[in-house]
């Protein structure tokens, strides 16, 4: 069931307050962990939660005791982290190949290379709520080809459609979640075995051969894709876009989440512009050039003032039905 854990195994602990984490890696069963103090308050939920690709996402858990579970593949294998905050500091359990390097990384994920100070708000919506949502932090991963991937798959197709592909193929490819995770939770296929699953595969899950190319070709170049984490956001977005298929929707989806990106606006999606034009100027027709004009007092915090506006919940009313699923299975 989910959130049984298992016995208690060896563990190697070290409360560190920054810097590298010099621990081994854990396989499996053995048990890494760090404490970390966090610099200022942080809500686990609104920090990490971009990185959760769906109610059923398998890399992705979040558990009563207000934990959050995290499957991830590092350069160094599959790892499992569980992260909870309390008493100021983020208490952090990982196993298997990948724990030290999640470990090491642990500041990053939950905010600390994010400057919040440098956000001034312009907007009486925005800056509500911005007083409400404090604990909001920009997560960096670090990880690239997780991120890009789905949201490849998330490409002009319904966050339904999109979340139930990247469920079936990461279940169906992917590498059982190392330690007592919770169950059903998967580290993501590794790039060799992403070229490997063959097309009817990607057929079954509904992704279309488009959607499919594109990942492929870039898990053919994933270690450049990767090398994108260390780079400068626009940099970082334009090495993705080399990659046929993959647009400045996708690059900015993909680098709001591996580096951090506080000014990658999305542009191109079928909903945002409209949100920001009726949230900061009653206007729910807004295109993307009318998004970037109301977003440009937010220079170098754009993608940060997007966020708060989704979160504001100020939506215009639907006054379309929602866009019909497609099932490429018919075709």
């Amino acid at each position: 069931m989910a959130g049984r854990f298992a016995p208690r195994t060896p563990t190697t602990r070290a409360t560190f307050r920054g810097g590298h984490v010099p621990v081994p890696p854990a396989r499996d069963g053995r048990r890494a962990a760090r404490e970390w103090a966090l610099p200022e308050a942080t809500d686990l939920g609104l920090t990490l939660g971009p990185l959760r690709r769906g109610p059923a996402d398998p890399t992705f858990r979040a558990t009563a005791d207000g934990s959050v579970w995290r499957a991830s593949r590092t350069p160094d294998g599959a790892g499992t982290l569980r992260v909870s905050l309390r008493d100021g500091a983020a208490h952090a359990d990982a196993w298997g190949p990948g724990a030290a390097w999640l470990l090491d990384r642990l500041p990053a994920l939950l905010g600390a290379d994010d400057d919040p100070a440098a956000f001034v708000p312009r907007h009486r919506l925005v800056a509500a709520t911005h007083r409400r949502r404090t604990g909001l932090r920009l997560t960096r991963t670090g990880l690239v080809m997780e991120s890009l991937i789905p949201s490849v798959l998330e490409q002009k197709v319904t966050t339904d459609e999109a979340y139930r592909a990247w469920r079936l193929l990461v279940r169906r490819f992917g590498e059982p979640a190392p330690g007592p995770a919770p169950d059903g939770m998967y580290a993501m296929p590794d790039p060799r075995t992403w070229r490997q699953i063959p097309s009817w595969e990607w057929h079954r899950a509904g992704v279309d051969d488009k959607r499919a190319a594109t990942i492929l070709r870039a898990a053919r170049v994933a270690h450049r894709m990767e090398e994108a984490a260390a780079m400068e956001p626009a940099e970082a977005q334009a090495r993705l876009e080399l990659i046929p298929g993959i647009g400045p929707w996708t690059s900015a989806e993909t680098i709001q989440r591996s580096n951090g990106a506080p000014d990658a606006v999305t542009v191109g999606d079928l909903h945002l512009p409209g949100i920001v034009g009726y949230a900061l100027a009653g206007d729910r027709d807004a295109d993307d050039a009318a998004m970037l004009e109301l977003l440009a007092p937010y220079a170098g915090q754009r993608h940060r003032a997007a966020r708060l506006i989704l979160l504001s919940g100020r939506v215009p009313p639907r006054r379309a039905p929602r866009m019909t699923p497609g099932d490429i299975a018919r075709l």
